[in-house]
């Protein structure tokens, strides 16, 4: 009986229907697995470089005023334009410029909610640690990028035996890092960091 039945189906259904069926799981298969998050994903990629190139861009037309304001305050010493520069040169060396802190930029990288100048961000210090630079007026990432590394020494010295031991020789490029929004260099170069050093 049964093989009656089969043999009264066309032999086209069969496969017809073995394609429609392998398709429809296909389908299902790709949205469960992240097909439809593309979109999504997508869209925070847009807006991350939306975000980048309006910092850049920000950051250029700072660097056009200062370049302004360095060569248009004359020169009236009778000097060449190299003294003047000169004169301005430390000035513009006074340390890190932070650009605008981009919560969601850091939170793509790191997978994480960051808090704008969280020095634990750094690898290698924990919060015993930020609370040390905390009491020696070094609370952003700009200020601790303009530590030198023996500053850095000194503040985990004033905390005792047990901080010596960390060796805060990457923190200061870390913390610039962090201030200039490079989240994923910073997050590539913490990877293969040991604990900061």
């Amino acid at each position: 009986m049964t093989l009656l039945l089969i043999s009264n189906i066309p032999c086209w259904l069969i496969p017809l229907l073995v394609g429609v069926i392998c398709a429809i799981l296909g389908y299902l298969l790709g949205k469960l697995l992240g097909g439809g998050n593309n979109e999504t994903s997508n869209e925070i990629d847009v807006d991350v470089y939306k975000n980048r190139i309006s910092k850049l861009e920000a950051d250029l037309e700072a660097c056009k005023a200062n370049k302004k304001s360095t060569f248009s305050g004359g020169n009236s010493s009778g000097g060449s334009a190299a003294a003047s520069l000169t004169a301005v040169a430390p000035k513009q060396s006074s340390g890190t410029v932070a650009v605008a802190f981009d919560a969601a930029s850091a939170k793509l990288f790191f997978g994480k909610t960051i808090k704008q100048d969280d020095l634990t961000v750094v690898e290698g210090i924990g919060p015993k640690i930020k609370e040390l630079f905390h009491n020696h007026d070094i609370t952003t990432w700009a200020g601790l990028a303009d530590c030198t590394v023996e500053k850095c020494l000194e503040v985990l010295k004033s905390g005792g035996k047990r901080f010596e031991i960390h060796k805060p020789g990457t923190w200061p490029e870390q913390a610039k890092m962090a201030a200039l929004g490079q989240w994923q260099k910073l997050k590539e170069w913490q990877d293969s960091l040991d604990g900061g050093k």
